[in-house]
């Protein structure tokens, strides 16, 4: 009964993902099979699952959209790719996604999500207003070379 029950949920994992080629795609991206309810999807494209018979912590994850910000994003994945409505509900925070409990507005919230651009043209890159400690050597300009 046991191993009747094991090759239905790897035969519900197949089909989840398309088939063959979706279950290899998966695998080689995410690095493991997930099934579980779809919660919702949020504006950029990225896909909240929920599965009740996994332990908590592990009940609740994402599947990235492939493209975010102008940035290819199918194997570069960062957790800041996901907005803060959707933060909250995936660390249970709340209990309630944002599709059926929307949160209230705040003034400090973003209205447009920004990943983290680190390493990237983009990137924040401060500037200095600060003498440098430390000063790179000026060899004597009336030393002679032997």
């Amino acid at each position: 009964m046991e191993y009747m029950r094991m090759v239905k949920r790897v035969w519900d994992t197949y089909r989840f993902y398309g088939g063959l080629r979706g279950s290899l795609w998966q695998i080689m991206r995410m690095d493991e099979f997930r099934i579980g309810t779809l919660v919702g999807t949020d504006k950029y494209g990225n896909k909240y699952y929920e599965d009740k018979r996994n332990f908590f912590g592990r009940h609740r994850w994402v599947d990235y959209t492939w493209k975010m910000n102008e940035k290819n994003t199918f194997w570069d994945k960062d957790g800041s790719m996901v907005p803060p409505e959707w933060h909250r509900w995936l660390h249970s925070i709340a209990d309630e996604p944002p599709t059926t409990h929307p949160p209230e507005q705040r003034p400090f919230i973003w209205k447009e999500h920004k990943m983290n651009m680190s390493g990237f043209n983009k990137q924040y890159v401060p500037y200095s207003t600060v003498r440098p400690k430390i000063e790179s050597w000026v060899p004597p300009s009336g030393a002679t070379s032997r």
